[in-house]
């Protein structure tokens, strides 16, 4: 057994960082031009340990412990789209993280989804806080942090203090997280390390180096033992069409090793596919795989944790990133598979009876929306990957009439498609946007749902019959009459100002055309059946619509809906049931 370098993940919001933070830890390793200090795997850096002792000086010394890893594996393609696509059986494939947040600008909403993923995929991580450099007076005299704060002015050290605990503030009220900066943290269990840096000036990455190696070599050292010589582990990082080499995969291999002409088993979205390895490539050293004028040179074997890119004839169109390749070294072909259908098969299912259809573009992904979907309490009827076709339309639209907030399609980084008039389509590539969204859609779609409730009610009204505008005394009487609050609805029952019901308004006749309802403030003909004007109907009397107890309490619970005037009938009303029964409506 032996131990292999741990996989860190860059992630963070646009424009915070993340590249920068990687391509500075990269390229001072580059320029320094020494032979093997960095290794260019596809999709990942390589930095070996020595390098890495070099680059902290006596900054590791201070972690008075053995250091035994290898080095370190940076991932090389930073952001959520990696970091999503590369989820292996029991969580990430990443070992640790680092949260790159502009200090000058805090948590954004791709901090907040990295987070979110981080925690429910367990991953340590700590946080790079960048651009200290555009804080107003700061000045680069040294590149190790502490020894550059050091430096400063008492009046930069406030504001740079200040900008620290305000981001520290926020992590604790919005995950609950205790984060401090990393020379304060007493106990790297229950806290999470922030080290203030700057990308740009090639401030503070010593420190990051030094405290990514002492957290993996002390709390994951047991993860990143492997059988050097035993069967393949990997996740698929891209798939590619490479000129002269057809279609290929870029593997991120975390455990064993492969070698040409090994047969491995590669996830895809219908049955598990055999490919016979071809061929297998890695960089020219020093090379940015970044750069598309980079060269590939053929390499026989390869050992975890590495990238490699993998050519075999073997490859198919269903094949997509985050898929799983394990090689077949020490078990059966049939074993594999069933290993790859399980994993595959822990994501792609039916979750519960009722809830909505999610979409997105690898296996990885969807595992992280489903797992933040499940911390929202939203539940997921059916889960795939790829982008949204027909049946999921259908499968979405199933689920109207039970219970229409379901009659959703959830789409993240996938193609866009528009909604129909029964089916919510909501397509975003930042899962944290994604649930928003969707929560901002069930608020408006509750308000919508509600409001129709109101349609079908009797709502507050209040009449008066108008004054020489009797137009017929009986059979039907039909008078004038003026709505002074509310709304007027035909078919309302009508009771008279001690609250006893004297009938009702049929219709209602305005410019000669049949209304269904008369707002506040207009004036209408009222068929009123039954009744006689003069008996029942008095000319300048007042009437309001009679509700029931019912209608009362459904009124109360959609009040939000009523408009002012209708709030101030509806009192009224209350007031004269009141009078006759204390407890009506109680």
């Amino acid at each position: 057994m032996a131990i292999r370098s741990p996989i860190v993940s860059v992630l963070g919001h646009v424009d915070h960082g993340k590249s920068s933070i990687l391509d500075s830890i990269r390229g001072t390793n580059i320029v320094s031009g020494e032979a093997g200090a960095i290794t260019q795997a596809i999709g990942a850096s390589v930095i070996n340990i020595d390098t890495v002792k070099k680059r902290c000086g006596t900054l590791i010394d201070s972690l008075k412990m053995n250091i035994t890893l290898p080095g370190l594996l940076f991932i090389d393609t930073p952001g959520h789209a990696a970091f999503t696509s590369l989820r292996k059986r029991g969580g990430s494939i990443a070992d640790i993280a680092i949260v790159v947040i502009d200090i000058n600008e805090g948590l954004k909403p791709q901090t907040i989804e990295a987070i979110e993923i981080l925690r429910s995929s367990k991953t340590p991580f700590v946080i790079a806080a960048n651009k200290i450099d555009l804080v107003s007076g700061y000045y680069k005299k040294n590149s190790n942090f502490l020894g550059s704060f050091n430096d400063q002015r008492d009046d930069v050290k406030q504001i740079l203090e200040t900008k620290l605990y305000e981001l520290v503030g926020v992590l604790h009220n919005k995950f609950g997280l205790n984060a401090e900066r990393y020379d304060r943290v007493d106990d790297y269990t229950k806290q999470v390390a922030i080290i203030p840096c700057s990308a740009k000036e090639q401030i503070g990455l010593e420190e990051i180096l030094m405290v990514i190696t002492g957290l993996a070599q002390k709390f994951l050292e047991q993860n990143l033992a492997l059988n050097v010589m035993g069967s393949a582990k990997g996740i698929i990082l891209e798939v590619k069409e490479d000129k002269g080499l057809g279609k290929t995969l870029d593997v991120i291999l975390y455990d064993g090793s492969l070698k040409i002409g090994e047969q491995v088993v590669i996830g895809t979205m219908n049955e598990p596919v055999v490919a016979k390895i071809r061929a297998l490539f890695m960089p020219e050293d020093l090379k940015d795989m970044r750069d598309k004028k980079s060269k590939f040179k053929s390499v026989k074997e390869v050992f975890a944790a590495t990238g490699v890119k993998i050519s075999s004839p073997d490859l198919n169109d269903n094949i997509v990133a985050g898929m799983p390749v394990l090689g077949i070294r020490d078990s059966s072909v049939d074993s594999v598979k069933e290993t790859v259908m399980t994993q595959i098969n822990e994501v792609t299912f039916d979750t519960d009876k009722d809830g909505v259809v999610v979409k997105a573009d690898t296996l990885g992904s969807l595992e992280a929306l489903l797992q933040l979907l499940k911390e929202k309490d939203i539940s997921v009827r059916k889960a795939s990957i790829g982008n949204i076709n027909k049946k999921d339309i259908l499968d979405a639209e199933s689920n109207l009439e039970k219970n229409p907030l379901h009659s959703v399609v959830l789409g993240f980084n996938i193609k866009e498609e528009s909604s129909t008039e029964n089916v919510k389509i909501i397509v975003k590539d930042i899962i944290y946007s994604l649930i928003d969204d969707y929560e901002l859609w069930v608020t408006e779609k509750k308000d919508v749902m509600e409001a129709e409730q109101l349609e079908n009610l009797t709502r507050p009204s209040k009449i008066e019959v108008l004054n020489n505008c009797i137009f017929r005394q009986s059979n039907p009487c039909i008078a004038g009459i003026e709505v002074l609050g509310g709304v007027a609805k035909s078919g309302m029952k009508i009771m008279n100002q001690k609250g006893v019901r004297v009938g009702e308004i049929k219709t209602f006749q305005m410019d000669k055309k049949n209304v269904p309802s008369v707002e506040t403030g207009l004036q209408v003909a009222a068929q009123m059946p039954g009744l006689t004007a003069g008996r029942q109907i008095i000319e300048g009397e007042i009437y309001y619509s009679d509700l029931n107890e019912e209608e009362f309490r459904k009124l109360k619970y959609l009040i939000k809906f009523l408009k002012p005037d209708e709030k101030g009938v509806l009192k009224e009303i209350i007031s004269i049931k009141r009078e006759s029964n204390p407890v009506w409506g109680v």
